[in-house]
C-alpha cells in the first residue's frame, strides 16, 4: 500500500469513527463573512450522510428557469454526446473572452482529439468541476462536513458556522464554510486556486480568483426522485452502471439527494447561473480510482503535464 493510499484510508477511518456523533446546535452563516446567532437543534439537522451517486456524465441539469450552465452542442440520440464535448459558446452567461475559450475547446473535440482537463491530467479540479465525480460520500460531524469523491482520493472539508478568513489563501478546493437552513445544508466556497488546466466543467469554461460557489443540499422524497427518473433527463444520458462499479439500485425506495448550486464570477460570466444534480443510493462498493501519471500522455506529440524536477529536492 503506497503512502498516499495509506494516508487517505487513515483519514476515512478517523472521520467515519465520529460519523455517529450528534450534530450540535447550528449557528447559520449569512453571506460569506458574517455569522448570525440562529441555532438549530440536533434533532432537526437533516441526515445527508453516506454514499451517493449520479449516473450521468459529464454535466449537470439546467434549472427550471433562469440562467444555466454551458451544455453540450454535440448530440447523440437526442442527448449529450459523451464522446464529443462541444460546449455551447453562445450561452449568454459567457463574456466574450470566456466564450472564445469554450469555443476553442469545442473545435479540438470536433477533430476527434481529447483536450487536457484536470481529471485526465491527474490534477485537482476545484469546485464545481469536482461535481463530475459519479460517486460522493458525505460525512457529517458537529463542527465540519467532509465530502469524499470517488476519483483519485479527492476530498473537501467544510467548516460549520464559521466565516471565511479576511484574506483567503487560494487552494485547490477553496475555502468552504457551511450552515444548515432548516432541511438544507448550505456551503459557501471562495478562494479556488486556478491550476494549469483550470476549468469549471468538462467544456473548458474558465474561472478567475473571483469565483464564488454556493451549494444547497437537501433530501428528496422517493416519489419526487421516481418522477425525475421516469421523466428522464433531457440533457445528459443516465446509465444503469458506471465504470467504477456503481450501479443504479432499482429496489431502493428511500430518499434521494438534490444539489442545487449557484456560480458567480464577474471575470468570466455576465450574470450568476445555477445548475442541479440528483444523487441516489447506488449498488456496489466504494471504488478505488487512481489517475495514473503517465509521462507519455495520450495527446498527439505532447507529454503529460505531470510535476517533474530536474534535481532531487532532498
Amino acid at each position: 500500500m503506497n503512502a498516499q493510499r495509506a494516508s487517505f484510508l487513515l483519514l476515512v477511518a478517523v472521520v467515519v469513527s465520529v460519523v455517529a456523533m450528534p450534530v450540535w446546535g447550528q449557528t447559520t452563516t449569512s453571506g460569506s463573512s458574517t455569522t448570525a446567532a440562529i441555532t438549530q437543534s440536533p434533532a432537526s439537522v437533516p441526515d445527508l450522510s453516506g454514499i451517493w451517486a449520479h449516473l450521468s456524465w459529464p454535466g449537470v441539469e439546467r434549472p427550471t428557469s433562469g440562467p444555466g450552465p454551458v451544455t453540450n452542442r454535440s448530440r447523440r440520440e437526442g442527448v449529450s454526446d459523451t464522446y464529443q464535448l462541444v460546449g455551447d459558446d453562445t450561452n449568454p452567461i459567457l463574456k466574450p473572452e470566456a466564450a472564445e475559450i469554450v469555443k476553442q475547446h469545442g473545435q479540438i473535440s470536433l477533430h476527434g482529439i481529447p483536450y487536457p482537463t484536470p481529471s485526465n491530467q491527474c490534477w485537482p479540479g476545484g469546485v464545481p468541476f469536482v461535481f463530475w465525480n459519479l460517486g460522493m460520500q458525505m460525512i457529517q460531524q458537529p463542527d465540519k462536513i467532509t465530502i469524499l469523491y470517488a476519483n483519485d482520493y479527492a476530498y473537501r472539508q467544510v467548516r460549520l458556522n464559521q466565516p471565511h478568513p479576511a484574506n483567503v489563501a487560494p487552494s485547490w478546493y477553496g475555502d468552504s464554510v457551511g450552515h444548515y437552513e432548516g432541511d438544507t445544508l448550505v456551503i459557501d466556497t471562495v478562494g479556488v486556486k486556478a491550476g494549469p488546466f483550470a476549468m469549471l466543467d468538462m467544456f473548458g469554461t474558465p474561472f478567475t480568483e473571483a469565483l464564488h460557489v454556493i451549494e444547497r443540499y437537501r433530501l428528496l422524497d422517493y416519489e419526487a426522485v421516481k418522477e425525475w427518473n421516469e421523466r428522464g433527463q433531457s440533457e445528459y444520458r443516465r446509465g444503469e452502471r458506471s465504470d467504477p462499479g456503481f450501479a443504479r439500485n432499482p429496489g431502493y425506495k428511500g430518499k434521494g439527494l438534490e444539489l442545487q448550486f449557484t456560480v458567480q464570477d464577474a471575470g468570466v460570466f455576465t450574470m450568476p447561473w445555477s445548475a442541479r444534480i440528483i444523487y441516489q443510493r447506488p449498488l456496489g462498493d466504494w471504488p478505488e480510482m487512481i489517475c495514473a501519471e503517465n509521462p507519455n500522455g495520450y495527446f498527439p506529440g505532447k507529454k503529460a503535464a505531470i510535476p517533474i524536477a530536474n534535481k532531487p529536492d532532498f
